[in-house]
């Protein structure tokens, strides 16, 4: 999965789940850090939200349960 793809679909399962705006999610979320898989092997990429201490507990949350099913991202 490339990196824009998987901050779509966040993006897309934070709506669903929290409601809210596209635009205020993807301020909330920012881009997608991804890292070489070599020194980071079981998971490449990371978030880090700015948004309010609630907004920021869902998506931490979010990105623990997608961790477990989408481990490498590729750029893009």
């Amino acid at each position: 999965m490339k990196a824009s793809d998987l901050q779509d679909r966040i993006i897309a399962r934070l709506l669903r789940d929290h409601g809210g705006t596209k635009q205020r999610w993807r301020m909330v979320i920012g881009r997608v850090k991804l890292y070489d898989p070599a020194t980071h092997p079981h998971c490449n990429w990371a978030l880090d939200p700015q948004g309010s201490a609630q907004e920021n507990a869902v998506v931490e949350g979010l990105m623990d349960d997608l961790r477990l099913r989408l481990r490498i991202v590729t750029p893009g």
